[in-house]
């Protein structure tokens, strides 16, 4: 397959008329069953036409995906929900007030029209109303409801820049929106509304304590910070191991004093056993450690930057063929929840506690 490139300038807010034109095309393509790769403000989506089966399938098949692991249904208006979901209680109507367009997407009773391919054969729907203008409008343009899991091959850290899309999905998919680095580096926040009470089923930069104080308690489903059970999922990534880099990674945590030596000292060990070996580390300790790869995640004033660098750095490491990895732990509160749950999904749980 000869996978198109279409380049966005400015972020999206106002397109030449090539880069409109390009966009419908796009579209045209999400209508005729194929698939797009497009920007958001989270990470890169893989599109396909939300209502047809055929798309879900290719979609699944494109990533290399198992079946059963439901997708997110993008919307353009808030309106568009009462076609795909059974019902819609008050406190979805009230979420999407506060935090809708954003990076929040709500699991609901399905409608019929949503085929069980999109929902990885639930009785459920995920739904998300992205805030990225270049979203909106290949959402607007494609008939209003796109089905799209993160850009990537299954497993693999999640792309938010387009050159990591272009990496997984070359000559699998129809078209590729490159509009350049994206905004959050994480995924959406996902809240479970189907039921009794509002459960977190994937963390993001809308946090436990924003939801809390909207609707007064919200639960958090144990998969987040335990190792995964047997069940089928009903959100992306809480079944399968995700965000994976090639080499294997250890998160370490403990006060920083006891960190750092034991990280030195693995990586001490590693190169002697011709390995190469790779730290993910903080700008207030950075010099200290000693190997073969560095890299930065940002400061612990700042948990955003922290958020957005996490997938690039772990694809990064990949570029430079690193073998063995560790990385500093992170509070798990805030932000730092999200940060948490992916660093664990990337490590397959493996975590050594000083």
């Amino acid at each position: 397959m000869d996978t198109k490139c279409l380049h966005i300038k400015q972020g999206g807010e106002r397109l030449s008329r090539e880069e409109e034109a390009g966009l419908r095309q796009a579209a045209e393509i999400i209508r005729g069953g194929g698939l797009v790769a497009f920007p958001t403000e989270t990470v890169y989506g893989l599109g396909g036409d939300a209502l047809n089966p055929e798309s879900s399938r290719k979609i699944y098949a494109a990533k290399g995906r198992p079946s059963d692991n439901p997708l997110i249904i993008h919307i353009c208006r808030f309106e568009d929900i009462r076609k795909i979901v059974r019902q819609l209680p008050e406190a979805a109507v009230k979420i999407a007030e506060a935090f809708w367009p954003g990076p929040l997407t709500m699991i609901l009773p399905k409608a019929p029209i949503v085929p069980r391919e999109t929902t990885g054969g639930l009785d459920t729907v995920a739904v998300r109303f992205p805030s990225h203008p270049v979203a909106q409008k290949l959402i607007a343009y494609s008939g209003g409801y796109i089905a799209a899991p993160s850009a990537n091959l299954s497993g693999k850290p999640s792309p938010t820049s387009a050159k990591y899309v272009i990496e997984d999905m070359d000559g699998r998919i129809d078209m590729i929106i490159d509009d350049g680095e994206v905004g959050i580096g994480l995924e959406s926040t996902i809240l479970d509304l189907a039921s009794d009470m509002p459960r977190i089923l994937r963390p993001g930069y809308i946090t436990q304590e924003m939801l809390d104080k909207l609707l007064g308690k919200v639960d958090i489903d144990v998969t987040i910070v335990e190792p995964d059970s047997g069940q089928a999922p009903r959100a992306p990534g809480m079944k399968y191991r995700h965000y994976a880099p090639k080499g294997r990674l250890i998160i370490v945590e403990g006060p920083a004093e006891r960190v750092i030596p034991y990280i030195n000292g693995h990586a001490a060990e590693n190169q002697r056993a011709g390995e190469k070996t790779g730290v993910i580390g903080t700008a207030e300790v950075l010099e200290q450690y000693h190997a073969d790869v560095v890299k930065c995640i940002g400061s612990r004033k700042d948990e955003e930057t922290i958020a957005r660098n996490l997938f690039s750095v772990l694809r990064e490491f990949d570029d430079e063929n690193v073998t063995s990895i560790y990385s500093e732990s992170f509070p798990a509160q805030g932000l730092g929840q999200a940060i948490m749950n992916r660093l664990l999904k990337a490590a397959g749980h493996r975590i050594v506690k000083l």
